[in-house]
């Protein structure tokens, strides 16, 4: 028996026969040609074809997945037609270079590029073009890439990596699960099996050399867990948490379309997180009370240029619309930390955390600020809208902030647009000094949400991103837990909102205290609305609050957990 771990994107457990991807022979030798005229010729070919074939794989995954994700391939169209990608491969052709060396050159200085970027969102941009080059050298070499599709039997997939386009060829019916060697949770292939609802794991690092064709595989999605050929009575065991996983998530469904309301009649709204207008279906789809954090940062990345004001107007509206008249949370954009554009120049900085980004960067470049907020400010009338400002430090920058969008709607109202004139303006609370005063914003904003990712790194001063640290990312630290409800607090004695949009908002450990605490709305990835919904139906608030203070004496991350698992997450008698 052999057992690995990986990284967990895609929920569930499959138990089948793995069914190892070989990768066909796609070597070449480079060589001088003297005819480079033919070369391209030949070149130019080899793309007509692959763009035949990414325009079936895309038809396909409209069919499969709808129009949103099969958005992916019509990104790869535009990688395949690059004029600056083939206009290099064509310059190297003129130098005597054969085509598929000169692609092969080309294609592994853009990849390298995007692999060096500290941002997770970006690097991934690499499988893109990794994926169009290898479809076109395959037809340089007139090598056929294998069908996936048509499998016979229950398999689970072994795969160093796999493509977008790969995965959008699994056939549901019996691919039952996959691992990769390489991938996170960004990856499209994560991405596309959350949306097939395919049991995943990433990152196994060693998965194609230590699997072997046929042998029997046990993928726990929800955790990051590989066992291969297990004994018969692990394969039971699991065969038994596969069955009650899917009847917990047959029970969640149930929650559906249900309101948010604890078991002594306590309303709360559980809304979700969002980085792209086509995320907004999956959290209707889940029962989603509302968009809670709409990153629009996203609109900004995987491009050349900033998005123009109507692009983002029809993003806005598209979501708005989407919504039809339940809350939606828009942060303006959050870019800086671990969070660049390759388009927007920024100073390097020692630390990127704590330096020029977030409001602070729009508050300096106020034309990219005032561009986003005239889109919002005109998609306004389309929806619910309410604008959040990141990374608020001061009643300054609040100010500030609130005045750049006041100047922005009496510019358009004077240019004869429209704006809706119930916009609830609000701001992050992510740094330890805005939680502090949080009474004091209050009174000026019209509600505060917590962004604990950043607030829980902030206060105990640990990079959330350095693996060596890891161990200090305590979301139930009592002085986390102390500086939440202290925003709480502060928020209700001015009769303002909290929402939480940190992964915070979704732990099933942190949803009591949450709860007890008073906190209005949570929000969190749209696959643990109904779960975080079914808790919550099942609790009591008024219970709960017998224990907050307890808690708040506790000394450690790990005596809250236990006690939490001990006291407050009982099944109701």
């Amino acid at each position: 028996m052999l057992e690995m771990k990986g990284i967990a994107v895609s929920n569930g457990i499959a138990i089948a026969k793995a069914y190892c991807l070989v990768e066909p022979d796609l070597s070449f030798e480079k060589v001088t040609i003297s005819d480079s005229e033919a070369e391209k010729k030949r070149l130019k070919n080899a793309v007509a074809e692959a763009k035949k074939d990414l325009e079936g794989i895309k038809a396909e995954a409209e069919r499969k997945f709808g129009p949103d994700k099969a958005a992916i391939f019509q990104a790869h169209l535009l990688v395949l037609e690059d004029p600056e990608m083939l206009g290099m491969i064509d310059g190297k052709i003129d130098e005597g270079t054969n085509a598929e060396a000169a692609l092969h050159e080309v294609s592994t200085t853009f990849i390298e590029m995007f692999e060096v970027m500290e941002n997770a969102y970006m690097k991934e941009r690499a499988a893109d073009i990794r994926d169009v080059s290898k479809r076109l050298l395959s037809k340089l070499l007139n090598v056929e890439i294998p069908d996936y599709s048509r499998l016979n039997e229950d398999v689970i997939i072994i795969a160093n990596d796999l493509t977008p386009s790969m995965t959008a060829q699994l056939d549901k019916t019996h691919v039952k699960g996959f691992v990769t060697d390489i991938g996170g949770r960004t990856s499209h292939s994560a991405i596309l099996a959350r949306t097939m609802e395919i049991p995943a794991v990433v990152g196994a690092k060693t998965a194609t050399k230590d699997i072997q064709q046929g042998a029997l595989v046990i993928v726990d999605g929800s955790k990051g867990d590989v066992i291969v050929d297990a004994e018969p009575e692990i394969v039971g065991t699991y065969q038994t948490a596969q069955k009650a996983y899917l009847e917990e998530r047959a029970y969640f469904e149930q929650f559906k379309g249900e309101p948010s309301i604890s078991r002594d009649g306590h309303h709360v709204e559980i809304a979700g997180n969002i980085g792209k207008p086509e995320d907004a279906d999956i959290v209707l789809e889940n029962g989603g009370d509302g968009v809670g954090l709409f990153r629009t940062e996203f609109l900004y990345m995987d491009r050349t240029d900033l998005p123009s004001e109507e692009e983002q107007f029809v993003s806005y509206k598209s979501v708005l619309e989407k919504m039809k008249g339940k809350p939606t949370v828009v942060r303006t954009l959050d870019i800086g930390g671990d969070k660049k554009l390759p388009y927007l120049k920024m100073e390097e900085e020692m630390n990127p955390f704590l330096g020029h980004r977030a409001i602070r960067l729009c508050l300096d470049d106020t034309a990219l600020f005032r561009t986003q907020l005239r889109a919002l400010l005109r998609a306004s009338i389309y929806g619910n809208l309410k604008i959040m400002f990141p990374m608020i430090a001061t009643l300054d920058e609040f100010r500030e902030a609130k005045a750049i969008l006041e100047d922005v709607k009496k510019e358009l109202v004077t240019e004869g647009k429209e704006v809706s004139d119930t916009i609830e303006v609000g701001m992050m609370v992510e740094i330890p000094s805005t939680a502090v005063m949080a009474d004091l914003f209050a009174k000026e904003a019209d509600f505060l949400s917590i962004g604990t990712n950043d607030l829980i790194q902030y206060t105990l001063a640990a990079d959330r991103m350095n693996e060596k640290v890891s161990y200090l990312y305590q979301p139930y630290n009592p002085a986390i837990l102390r500086l939440v409800k202290s925003v709480i607090d502060g928020a209700h004695k001015e009769g303002k909102w909290v929402g939480m949009c940190g992964e915070m908002a979704g732990d099933e450990i942190a949803i009591p205290i949450l709860l007890a605490m008073g906190l209005d709305e949570f929000s969190m990835s749209a696959s643990s609305i109904l779960r975080a919904r079914a808790q919550i139906a099942k609790s009591s608030k008024e219970d709960l609050e017998k224990h907050i203070e307890k808690i708040l004496q506790l000394s450690s991350n790990k005596e809250v957990s236990g006690y939490v698992k001990q006291y407050l997450m009982k099944e109701p008698k």
